[in-house]
């Protein structure tokens, strides 16, 4: 029976952790409306725009269907970042980490964008398929100097485990030293793509292809879309905190800790989701072969020397 109400009780947290991970990610999106708003001299929506627009959209009826891939391709993307998230600390809360997750949140992370791509190649668009085509060019393209940068910080820390890495800078930020700062902005850049903002929104170019992937998206499709992209925004700036800025944690043990780590937590990857917003504010959108040349030509060498520098500092 105490088993039991164990297992309860554990996903009862789960669902929580995932629910407010979800809720803030819907916040970030009304917010970086507003943002790019006021950068265009605009007052735009209200911070809670999207809120209103997912409720709206799930409640919608539809009757058009491309199979049944295109209704559960979002389903598949929604469950992989909720997955992710849930090994991600945040704000040093810990709940599924373990030895080696940090590998496996890179195999996590290639889920949601894959069931993204097989629901809009479901969809026959042409826009659709073009758009599905260059976003995996810009996975090929952004995942290389990633991943370097997370095997350097694998390689100073001597742990593959994302948890103790965040434990490992308490006190100082991998950021403040010196090869991790070259990784660090290698990683903002390659967030960027990941998120899709400018200039790295090719595969959705709204003025070329008509958005893409998400060309036939619409209704509770459309709603579920916007649902997996807040928990884009959450997953990818927490991975980008827990690397490089301590995951938020300034102090230890207790509740009062606790919340000022989640503080600590938003705000850090509030700073994070609008430096993206304004860089999308800022640069005109790449060709595809340029951004594969930025990633692959300056963003990897950059990410290449700061391993190596990383490797002579743990060898000397």
């Amino acid at each position: 029976m105490v088993t039991v109400v164990s297992g309860l009780i554990n996903v009862l947290i789960i669902a929580i952790y995932a629910t407010v991970a979800m809720m803030i990610g819907i916040l970030f999106m009304g917010i970086g409306r507003k943002i790019v708003a006021r950068v265009h001299n605009r007052v735009g929506p209200p911070i809670y725009q999207g809120f209103i627009d997912i409720a709206k959209l799930i409640l919608k009826k539809t009757n058009i269907t491309h199979g049944w891939i295109y209704d559960l391709a979002l389903l598949f993307s929604i469950t992989g970042i909720v997955l992710t998230i849930l090994f991600l600390p945040i704000g040093g809360v810990k709940l599924l980490s373990t030895e080696g997750d940090a590998f496996l949140v890179l195999y996590l992370l290639a889920i949601p964008a894959l069931g993204f791509a097989l629901g809009a190649g479901a969809s026959g668009n042409p826009n659709s398929a073009i758009g599905v085509m260059r976003a995996l060019v810009m996975m090929l393209s952004y995942e290389l100097p990633f991943v370097i940068s997370m095997v350097a910080l694998m390689i100073y820390y001597d742990t593959t485990s994302i948890a103790e890495i965040v434990a490992s800078q308490y006190g100082k930020w991998a950021i403040l030293i010196p090869p991790f700062a070259i990784s660090a902005a290698v990683a903002d850049m390659a967030l960027q793509g990941m998120l899709m903002e400018a200039p790295f929104d090719i595969p959705i170019a709204p003025h070329e292809i008509a958005s893409g992937p998400m060309a036939e998206f619409g209704g509770k499709h459309l709603g579920s879309l916007m649902i997996y992209k807040a928990g884009t925004i959450v997953a990818y700036t927490t991975l980008f905190v827990d690397l490089f800025l301590g995951g938020g944690v300034v102090m230890k043990g207790g509740i009062v800790a606790d919340v000022v780590n989640f503080i600590v937590w938003f705000i850090l990857i509030f700073l994070v989701f609008t430096l993206s917003l304004l860089i999308n504010t800022s640069f005109p959108r790449f060709r595809i072969e340029q951004a594969f040349k930025f990633y692959w030509k300056y963003e990897a060498v950059l990410a290449i020397i700061a391993l190596v520098w990383v490797y002579w500092m743990v060898i000397s």
